[in-house]
C-alpha cells in the first residue's frame, strides 16, 4: 500500500463497533488509541476484526494547537 499521507500510525484494532450507518473503529497505537468513523460498506469491505493489525492514516490541511 502506497500513499501521500506521512501521517500513518500502525496499531492493532481493539475494537469495532457498528452502528446504523457508521462502523467505529479503535486502534491502540503503542498504549494512545485512535477513534476512526467510517461507512459500514467500507468496514465490510476491509473485513475488520479486533486483534488485527491497522493503520490510522491522517491527511488533514491544518493542525491546531491549544495551550492553558
Amino acid at each position: 500500500m502506497k500513499l501521500s499521507a506521512r501521517n500513518q500510525l500502525r496499531g492493532k484494532i481493539v475494537e469495532v463497533k457498528k452502528g446504523a450507518t457508521t462502523t467505529h473503529v479503535r486502534i491502540d497505537i503503542g498504549g494512545q488509541t485512535v477513534t476512526a468513523a467510517i461507512t459500514n460498506e467500507s468496514a465490510d469491505e476491509l473485513k475488520l476484526a479486533v486483534g488485527q493489525t491497522a493503520y490510522a492514516i491522517i491527511k488533514a490541511s491544518s493542525v491546531m494547537i491549544g495551550v492553558d
